[in-house]
């Protein structure tokens, strides 16, 4: 046979990691067709079908498992060397792309980073927020260095990404200060019936705090969702509604929305998790991050006046 095509291999590889053609065209950014007439055109030059199609999946093929085990060390070789060479001398500044979830409280996110830039390197440091799926599509493209959420993603063994526990916090409630000394003397019965801004459904905590109320007797009234953890306070200032937030940012809420804070819930956490590529860190400062677990339920509320 003719000598390896790599750009192929690399093709096969990001398809059997994503498990479809059409989630694997995604993340290189090519159209279906174009996708299924390389791997095509990669069958015939090593003489047989890396892939067989059963109900709708593609399932490897011996042959198939037997090029995914060198492509494995190949790429994870070369990703490595990579984020070697990006990082470049000591004394040049590190460039960190962070995905950043838009429904992280963002003085989380400042204690989430703050590891990363401790480390004995300057960093030139980029944030870019939106949904974790955009997130992490980028991040598989290589557009993001790490990204950081408060939702456990239903990621594949074979994508090629890597979980990382990084965080948690227990959950308390606000609401502006009319609405809040009106409900303080009952808590939590007082809550039944009221309004609940949620910050977002699909968060993990969300269920847990629907549980905690629905065991307390609580039938909350959901007037919104609102996937942004500086918009919802704005909503709660302004007397729409109780709203949720870490315990750990308490003070820095209560100062910079100008609410009260009605209760902590320590039986609900929050959850947070950064996603990176392979199981090699590689780059430092996601190295720090990700080594860096924080219990916040145990440390103390030291929101700044000036933050």
């Amino acid at each position: 046979m003719e000598q390896l095509n790599l750009r192929h291999l690399y093709y096969f590889w990001v398809i059997s990691r994503e498990g479809s053609i059409a989630k694997a065209s995604d993340v290189l950014e090519l159209a279906p067709q174009t996708l299924s007439g390389q791997l095509a055109t990669f069958e015939a030059s090593i003489g047989g079908r890396l892939f067989l199609r059963e109900n709708r999946k593609l399932i490897l093929t011996d042959l198939g498992r037997f090029i995914l085990g060198y492509a494995d060390d190949i790429f994870a070789l070369t990703g490595a060397l990579t984020e070697t060479l990006r990082s470049g001398p000591a004394d040049r500044p590190l460039a960190l792309s962070a995905g950043i979830s838009a429904s992280i409280h963002k003085l989380i996110v400042y204690y989430l980073l703050q590891p990363a830039m401790a480390i004995d390197r300057p960093i030139q440091l980029e944030c870019q927020t939106g949904r974790t799926q955009g997130l992490i599509l980028s991040l598989k493209r290589k557009e993001l260095d790490v990204v950081l959420t408060d939702r456990m993603p239903g990621i594949q063994k074979e994508a090629n990404l890597t979980v990382h526990p990084i965080g948690s916090s227990s959950i308390s409630l606000f609401a502006a200060p009319a609405l809040a000394q009106r409900l303080k003397p009952g808590l939590p019965a007082s809550l039944n019936g009221e309004p609940f801004l949620a910050n977002a459904t699909d968060v993990p905590y969300f269920e847990r705090l629907m549980n905690w109320f629905s065991l307390n007797g609580v039938r909350m009234n959901l007037v919104a969702r609102v996937d942004d953890s500086a918009l919802i306070k704005v909503f709660g200032r302004e007397g729409f509604g109780v709203f949720a937030a870490p315990t750990v940012i308490r003070d820095e809420v209560c100062r910079q929305y100008e609410v009260e804070h009605l209760l902590a819930i320590d039986d609900v956490t929050d959850e947070l998790f950064a996603i990176t590529r392979g199981s090699r860190l590689s780059h430092e400062g996601v190295r720090a991050i990700c080594e860096a677990r924080t219990d916040f339920r145990n440390t103390k509320n030291t929101s700044k006046k000036s933050m």
